[in-house]
Order: structure tokens, then sequence, then C-alpha cells
């Protein structure tokens, strides 16, 4: 298997409850390397960019508040197949639904502070991680 980058956001609750250490704990656990990482306050710009796809769905401005109601820890993970790997490790969006051990299930506070973002596809990540790091701050 290729080992490949992922994007990763942990969002404001987690930063708010001091959980960034937990979460890292967690990623590293499931085999993933972070191997660039920074704590940003994410403006309404960057969020309503970053969350464009979803303008049109009726959550989109309560999506956008909460991304900038507080600082986040933005990251790009790094293994062998690293954007399943940690789309398992962070459990499903409803973290009522999400499994026993994964991040939403440990951490989330609901649907809508649901602790973390991760890419879904490859494509997705490489635009994600070219929003947030230049090529330089990306350290395997």
């Amino acid at each position: 298997m290729a080992i490949e980058r992922t994007f990763s956001i942990l969002k404001p609750d987690v930063a708010r409850r001091n959980l960034t250490g937990a979460v890292n704990a967690k990623i590293e656990q499931a085999g993933l390397r972070i191997v660039a990482q920074k704590r940003v306050w994410m403006t309404r710009s960057q969020a309503e960019t970053f969350y464009g796809v979803h303008k049109e769905r009726p959550f989109f401005g309560e999506l956008v508040e909460t991304m900038t109601s507080g600082p986040v820890v933005v990251q790009v993970l790094e293994g062998e197949n690293a954007i399943k790997k940690y789309r398992d490790v962070m459990g499903a969006t409803n973290p009522e639904k999400a499994d026993a051990g994964t991040i939403r299930k440990d951490f989330a506070i609901s649907m809508g502070e649901n602790s973390v973002h991760g890419s879904d596809a490859p494509e997705t990540a490489a635009i994600e991680i070219a929003q947030w790091f230049a090529g330089n701050e990306i350290v395997g």
C-alpha cells in the first residue's frame, strides 16, 4: 500500500476543552503520523470557502459560526491508507452513532460540535491541505 496524506481539523470544541493531546494520541495510535500542525483562528471567509460545498445546506450558517467560534488545530496526517484510516478513527458524523473508541464517540459534544473534520478523498485532501499549508510546512 502507498503512503498517502489526509487533512484534519480539530474543531473549536476540542481546543476549548483542552483535548488536542488526547485526540492526537488517538490519531497516532491509529498508525498515522502528524507531519504538519498549527493552531489557527479560522476567519468567516476561510470557513465559508472551506465549507463552500455545503453552502446550500440548511446547516451551513451554523457550521460557519461553530468553526469561527474559537481556535482550531489544522493538521496533515500521513500513513498507509491515511484517508480511510482517519475516517475510521474519527467515527460517524453523529457521535451517537459512532463506534466505541472513536474520536467522536469519546469526545464529541453533539452533531454540530463533533470534534474533528477529515478529508473524504485524495482530491479533497490535496485541496484542503493546500488551503492551510505551504509545502515547506509539511515535514514527514
